[in-house]
């Protein structure tokens, strides 16, 4: 291209040829010189500007040429990710369209069908032959010796464990404060006593002087006046000296308190037994308030031996209370009382009888005591007196069984597991745990009437574990739902489905445990012939399945 531009001819070029070919022979040599570079400037020029130009121009086209280049590949990747677009289209959102389609239409058709509920007839558990409840055992006589007199523990007889018998002396308390005070008292009595002796002799004289008045007066020596004056003097010593005699007694009585007082110097067992606590030790400050160690909680924790306490932890049938100790009471920090001491002849069990058998407990009654300690080896009790009334709370009476303990082999706080021979309650109506509905601070069960649900409101009774008591808001023969989801709900039409739980776990069982549980309800006391039937239940109940969901389907629409 460069070529061409140079070969190419121009004014400028001709007229620089013309004067160089054909130069005027009447210019100068100095003026053809300059008249050649003038032309020959104007050809370089005209070529410079030709030759920039022309690059302009392919500048620009180069320029135009590169856009429509750009615009192509532009295009070229815009089509290829339209089409990728469409393959995901396809390949992605149709068939998760029509899954979500089908989806919404089964959700729609569930929502318009009835749904299907797992119910099952509410039936009372099998009445026993016999009732075993928990209890816990504790001393017949139990008590807790404070010290009566205010000072320090200057010596100790006895330690946890001893036996002791009835005045036998336990620990000896330094009290200098109540010697010195018996020591003033006696000192006041004498001083007392002689004040007596000192107005009686005033007295006498008082008397002899009146006898010698009235004589002169009567010989009328002296007037009348006179001897009324003397005989109301000897009244007055008179008075004084009974006054005397009274403070006298009032000292003397002062003394023997304070001898009585002095006397809780020695602390003493107030009846045989053994001692189970000791909670203070030698130079320990102890007083009227208690000891200077703390009374720790024992597991018959029961202070005036009666039976609120151990009646109210029988429900729970814990082998122990929250506060038992682990360790032996002894040498605590603060407050209470010196020692503990129980009688062990014989024991006490208190356990809580439910109202459905409380009719069938008689006083003099036997009962069989089974405690861990004594695998297999049932303790005979007899039954020594009931509260004779039904806790409202807990709905059951306050029994006490008496068991003979002379050979000791049995300790207060164990947990015994007690059982009535010959007795016949009314079984309760029970319902597996999973059908109580609780919402709003209400306790409702589902039933199952007209093939709708009806949530009727229940008083809850004992829980068994799986199964709980009902006491009140159902009838024997209801249908409930079983197993409670979101689509139970109030006046919701269903299809019910017999399920193949059983509603009689709180049943009572008629073989009593070999040995004590560790905690109530312990699958040792499981009845082994309720386990077979349950078990022979679950084989027969595929073959039964639909004559037992025909049945539920028709006692559901009653």
């Amino acid at each position: 291209m460069s070529d061409d531009l140079q070969q190419k001819m121009y004014p400028e070029d001709e007229r620089l040829h013309r004067v160089q070919d054909d130069p005027d022979r009447r210019m100068t040599r100095d003026e053809w010189e300059h008249e050649e570079s003038l032309a020959r400037q104007a050809a370089h020029k005209r070529h410079t500007d030709v030759a920039h130009d022309r690059e302009v121009q392919q500048e620009f086209d180069r320029k135009q040429r590169s856009k429509h280049r750009n615009w192509k590949k532009i295009f070229l990747w815009a089509g290829a990710a339209l089409v990728v677009l469409l393959l995901i289209f396809l390949l992605g959102y149709l068939p998760r369209h029509a899954e979500q389609k089908k989806a919404a239409t089964l959700a729609e058709q569930r929502e318009h069908e009835e749904p299907e509920v797992d119910v099952i007839q509410v039936k009372r558990s099998h009445a026993p032959g016999q009732l075993t409840v928990p209890g816990t055992t504790s001393p017949i006589t139990e008590a807790y010796i404070y010290a009566r007199a205010n000072g320090y523990l200057r010596k100790r007889f006895v330690d946890i464990g001893d036996h002791v018998k009835k005045g036998q002396l336990l620990a000896l308390i330094d009290a200098p404060d109540l010697d010195a005070q018996v020591d003033q008292a006696r000192e006041q009595l004498r001083q007392a006593e002689s004040q007596v002796s000192q107005q009686q002799a005033q007295l006498a004289l008082s008397r002899v002087t009146w006898e010698r008045w009235r004589t002169l007066v009567a010989k009328g020596v002296f007037s009348r006046q006179d001897g009324d004056q003397r005989e109301a003097d000897y009244l007055a010593q008179a008075a004084v000296v009974a006054s005397a005699q009274r403070n006298v007694e009032s000292y003397r009585a002062n003394l023997r308190r304070s001898i009585a007082l002095q006397s809780y110097e020695r602390v003493t067992a107030p009846f045989d037994g053994i001692i189970t606590q000791r909670n203070s030790d030698v130079g320990a400050l102890v007083g009227a308030s208690g000891a200077a160690a703390s009374m720790p909680m024992s597991s018959s924790q029961t202070p005036s031996g009666g039976s609120a306490n151990v009646g109210s932890s029988n429900t729970s049938g814990s082998s122990g209370t929250a506060n038992q100790s682990a360790a032996p009471a002894t040498d605590q920090a603060q407050g209470g009382a010196l020692f503990g001491i129980a009688q062990l002849d014989k024991l006490r069990i208190l356990v809580s009888v439910p109202e459905g058998y409380a009719s069938s407990i008689q006083q003099g009654m036997g009962a069989q005591i089974f405690v861990q300690e004594r695998a297999g080896k049932p303790i005979s009790g007899i039954v020594a007196r009931t509260s004779g009334s039904v806790d409202q709370n807990s709905r059951t009476m306050l029994t006490e069984i008496d068991v003979d303990n002379r050979n000791g082999s049995l300790l207060p706080g164990m947990y015994a597991v007690v059982t009535f021979v010959q007795v016949r309650g009314v079984p309760p109506l029970t319902v597996p745990g999973d059908a109580v509905i609780v919402r709003q601070d209400k306790t409702t069960i589902a039933t199952v009437r007209d093939q709708k649900i009806q949530l009727v409101p229940v008083e809850i009774g004992r829980d068994y574990g799986p199964t709980v008591e009902i006491l009140s808001g159902l009838r024997e023969g209801d249908w409930v739902v079983s197993t409670v989801t979101d689509d139970v709900r109030q006046g919701v039409k269903v299809r019910p489905r017999v399920s193949n739980e059983s509603g009689q776990g709180g049943a009572q069982t008629n073989q009593a445990p070999d040995s004590g549980p560790s905690q109530y309800g312990d699958q040792s006391i499981v009845n082994s012939k309720t386990e077979s039937t349950t078990q022979q239940g679950k084989k027969g109940g595929d073959k039964s399945g639909g004559g037992q969901q025909k049945q539920a389907q028709k006692g559901a629409s009653k």
